[in-house]
C-alpha cells in the first residue's frame, strides 16, 4: 500500500492555525493565507493537502470553505476537508468544486444512517475522521465526547463500504510527542481498510515507523506542527514517506 504524506492546514478566521489537543484557547497562528500555505505546501511537492475548518468543526456549517475550494480549483493537488460538514449539501459543495476527498466526523456518531448513506453513494470520496480521547470518539471541534469507541465505529463504517479513515489521538494532536502508532494500526488491523494517522508527528522517525505498518492497513500521515515549528520540511517528509 502506498503511503502518503498529508500536510495540514487548520483554519480559523481566515488564518492558518494549530490548536493544543484541539483547545480552542491555546492557539497558534502560522500563517495569514491558507491558500498561500496550501500554494508552499504544492510547490515543495505534496500531492495532497489536508484542511480542517475549525470554525466549521465547532459552529455545525462551512466557515472556512473559499480557502479550501480555491486551493483545489487553483493548485492541482488533491485537497481532502473536514469541519463543518453536515448535510449532502455540504459534500456536493465541495466536491463539485474540486475538492477530491471529503472528511465526515461528528455526524458519523450522530447520524451514522446518514453517514452510511453518504459511504455507500459517494464512496472513496468520503473519507470517516475518527477523533479519540482514550478510545472513544469525540465531536463538534472535539468539545464533546461520545460513549462508542473508535473501534467500534470503524467496524461499523467498513461494513457500510468505507474505504478510508483518518484516525487522530487527541492526547497527542499538537504536542509533538509522537503519534499513537499503536492504535492506528489497530484500528486498521479491526476494520482491514486504509488509516491515515493524525496527531503527534514531530520527526522523520515518527513517519518511517508508521510508513512501517503500511502492510497493516496504515496508508499515511497528517503533519501539522513540525512542519510549522521548522522540525522538518514537506520535501523531507515526502522523501521519508516514499523510502
Amino acid at each position: 500500500m502506498k503511503f502518503t504524506i498529508y500536510p495540514a492546514i487548520d483554519m480559523r478566521g481566515g488564518k492558518c492555525v494549530r490548536l493544543l489537543q484541539g483547545d480552542y484557547d491555546k492557539e497558534t497562528v502560522y500563517g495569514d493565507s491558507p491558500f498561500e500555505m496550501a500554494k508552499t505546501f504544492a510547490d515543495e511537492g505534496a500531492e495532497w493537502i489536508h484542511m480542517v475548518d475549525l470554525d466549521g468543526a465547532r459552529d455545525g456549517r462551512r466557515v472556512n470553505d473559499k480557502f479550501v475550494i480555491q486551493a483545489a480549483q487553483e493548485l492541482g493537488v488533491n485537497i481532502q476537508i473536514g469541519g463543518g460538514i453536515r448535510s449532502e449539501e455540504d459534500i456536493n459543495h465541495y466536491l463539485d468544486n474540486g475538492v477530491t476527498r471529503v472528511i465526515i466526523g461528528s455526524i458519523a456518531v450522530s447520524n451514522p444512517e446518514f453517514a452510511e448513506e453518504m459511504v455507500r453513494k459517494y464512496g472513496a470520496k468520503i473519507a470517516i475522521g475518527l477523533d479519540a480521547k482514550n478510545g472513544f470518539v469525540a465531536t463538534h471541534g472535539w468539545l464533546n465526547t461520545s460513549e462508542v469507541s473508535a473501534v467500534e465505529l470503524g467496524k461499523r463504517f467498513a461494513d457500510a463500504g468505507a474505504e478510508t479513515f483518518i484516525f487522530t489521538d487527541i492526547a497527542t494532536d499538537g504536542t509533538l510527542a509522537g503519534p499513537n502508532v499503536e492504535a492506528t494500526r489497530q484500528l486498521a488491523l479491526e476494520t482491514g481498510k486504509s488509516v491515515i494517522a493524525s496527531g503527534g508527528v514531530s520527526s522523520l522517525d515518527d513517519l518511517a515507523a508508521l510508513r512501517q505498518l503500511s502492510d497493516d492497513g496504515v496508508s499515511g500521515a497528517i503533519v501539522g506542527k513540525a512542519i510549522y515549528e521548522g522540525r522538518f520540511s514537506v520535501k523531507s517528509a515526502l522523501e521519508a514517506g516514499s523510502v
